[in-house]
């Protein structure tokens, strides 16, 4: 038996760690794993759950096949562990906090994969953003107009593709405990960390 991928995505901002930290015991207690990302800053100064890595560490750790998916977004590069194939292997379902951009790819790599989009209006966006403090307000621009270009549409997120492809947009401009319930119970829905 193999375990599920289950890919959350979203624009800078949208609240997906926050989420993944509130969400965090609920998952486990679910048997749902939460795959650490590998990161080019210091994540723990930043408050994210991940493994912080210098540019030429992270090169070093790609080349030597450390990840099951890497990629580039925003002028930082990311990469989930190969672990999570001895995870899947095992019949987990494993949670990734990946990247809207690099979707297709995953989804090659993982066909059965559950991706759920991470939406919030761009009003609210725009102030978590400055409200964080790592980006300037440049960068907040180019963040905002990447989410834009990035916006999948909403027919595409809405449940089963027509290929068979499962995706769900999920809300989070509201509460987060909100969120919380509504990631679960779309995962409950999904029959994944079921």
């Amino acid at each position: 038996m193999s375990g599920r991928l289950i890919y959350l995505m979203g624009p800078s901002g949208s609240g997906k760690d926050s989420l993944l930290n509130a969400a965090r015991e609920r998952l486990a207690e679910r048997g749902c794993l939460i795959a650490r990302r590998v990161i080019t800053r210091s994540a723990e100064a930043v408050g994210e759950d991940a493994i912080g890595v210098s540019p030429a560490e992270f090169d070093q750790q790609e080349a030597a096949g450390a990840f099951a998916l890497s990629w580039r977004a925003n002028g930082l590069a990311y990469g989930i562990p190969r672990q999570i194939d001895d995870w899947l292997a095992a019949g987990q379902d494993v949670l990734v906090n990946g990247s809207r951009g690099y979707l297709l790819k995953a989804r090659e790599r993982y066909p059965e994969l559950l991706a759920i989009l991470l939406q919030v209006d761009e009003a609210a966006l725009r102030q978590r953003l400055h409200a964080r403090g790592r980006e300037s307000a440049e960068q907040i621009e180019a963040r905002l107009a990447r989410s834009r270009e990035l916006q999948l549409p909403s027919a595409s997120v809405a449940g089963d593709s027509d290929e068979g492809e499962s995706q769900y947009l999920l809300n989070n401009s509201g509460p987060l405990d909100q969120t919380v319930t509504q990631l679960l119970q779309l995962l409950s829905d999904a029959r994944a960390c079921a």
